[in-house]
């Protein structure tokens, strides 16, 4: 069946690809396992991948897959995707260690992936920093950049067409930071970072390919993981991942337009948010939280499913909207170009859940999107 479903992507990726595109890139891990709230190793795994998503096909649908190290370790925001929808770039935080297979050590891994090749292919596999985790590209498509979990770091990497360099690294401190996504402002003159080792937040300073640390660290919520920031430049989001210990935890809001750059508002959301995401007009924001489903059956903080929560934003404020559950383990999350629907990866069902979006308010549409491996992480373009 397998080989079967090999032949069909390729068939897609060579000959039905949309004219259009209007794509999603979903990272799967094939390493690790939920069992039943335990963590495991897969002894001889198949090969990690990532799975190129039409949008514009109703139901999305995958297209082709290509086979890379990625990691469920880190924020699901491990893939970013140039906005042309030309290059796919994935990092791998850990690996399973050659000498135990029964644990993971840091891996630094960034991939290069042609998307306009037919099929698209990796072209370039380079080295980042121990733990290399969120990752992101600017609007021009000229500069990325690796937040590296391990080492304390920032990896820069210049993009002249389809070459690929690394540039530097900046320095934020040591391995105990933590430092987990980065994410550029609309006009890339900055960045900032999560730092979930400290519970603190970076801003980085960008000039051309140059990138140094802006020296503005400030608080937010416990182990901030996610961030995304809205497209008007105006605000962003940080999902505060907490203890896991089954209490609420939070997501801030950031002023980005006052100066300094500053938290102006902290609303409870279920337990463990991880993936987070704007919407395209920049009103709303969505998080996933586990919200126990990926603890033993025996705990006192078990449930049997994911949540999802859509928060709304307005006037320096952020208000609970519309909720809905969703799988086990639950980890990336992406709006559609129009805002209509979101995308939701369950890790443990292996698929993509499409819910609809009606004002604030979410609906199951029953569409799966199923996946060759656990998904953690998911990116658009846009």
């Amino acid at each position: 069946m397998q080989t079967i479903r090999n032949a069909v992507l390729a068939v897609l990726a060579a000959s039905a690809f949309p004219a259009a595109a209007d794509l999603a890139i979903s990272a799967q891990d094939n390493k690790v396992w939920n069992d039943g709230g335990v963590v495991k190793m897969i002894p001889n795994p198949a090969p990690d991948n990532i799975a190129i998503i039409d949008l514009a096909a109703n139901p999305p649908r995958i297209i082709a897959e290509v086979k890379l190290p990625t990691s469920v370790v880190g924020p699901p925001l491990s893939v970013a995707i140039t906005r042309d929808e030309s290059l796919a770039f994935v990092t791998a935080a850990q690996k399973l260690d050659p000498s135990d297979a029964t644990r993971s050590i840091p891996d630094n891994k960034l991939s290069v992936v042609d998307l306009k090749a037919r099929p698209p292919a990796v072209i370039a596999t380079l080295e980042a920093g121990a733990g290399a985790s969120g990752v992101s590209v600017n609007r021009e498509g000229t500069l990325l950049l690796v937040a590296n979990r391990n080492e304390g770091t920032v990896s820069v990497f210049t993009i002249n067409g389809r070459t690929v360099a690394a540039a530097g690294k900046v320095k934020l401190g040591d391995e105990k930071f933590g430092p987990s996504h980065v994410v550029f402002t609309p006009d890339g003159k900055r960045a900032l970072v999560s730092r979930d080792g400290d519970s603190v937040i970076s801003m980085l300073a960008i000039d051309g390919s140059t990138v140094t640390d802006a020296k503005r660290d400030f608080g937010n919520g416990y182990r901030p993981y996610g961030i995304d920031i809205s497209a008007d430049g105006s605000v962003a989001v940080v999902a505060n991942v907490g203890r896991n210990a089954g209490d609420v935890e939070t997501v801030s809001l950031i002023d980005m337009r006052a100066s300094p750059p500053r938290v102006v508002d902290v609303i409870a959301v279920p337990p463990t948010p991880e993936g987070i995401i704007l919407s395209p007009d920049c009103r709303m924001a969505a998080v996933i939280t586990h919200n126990g489903s990926a603890k033993p059956k025996s705990s006192p903080f078990y449930t049997a499913s994911g949540k999802v929560v859509l928060l709304r934003i307005e006037g320096g404020k952020l208000t609970r909207g519309g909720e809905a559950p969703i799988g086990t383990w639950a980890q990336g999350v992406a709006f559609t170009r129009d805002g209509k629907a979101l995308l939701v990866q369950n890790m443990v069902e292996k698929e993509i859940q499409v819910l609809g979006i009606d004002g604030d308010r979410l609906a199951d549409t029953g569409q799966r999107i199923k996946t060759n491996g656990g998904p953690v992480a998911l990116r658009v373009a846009w």
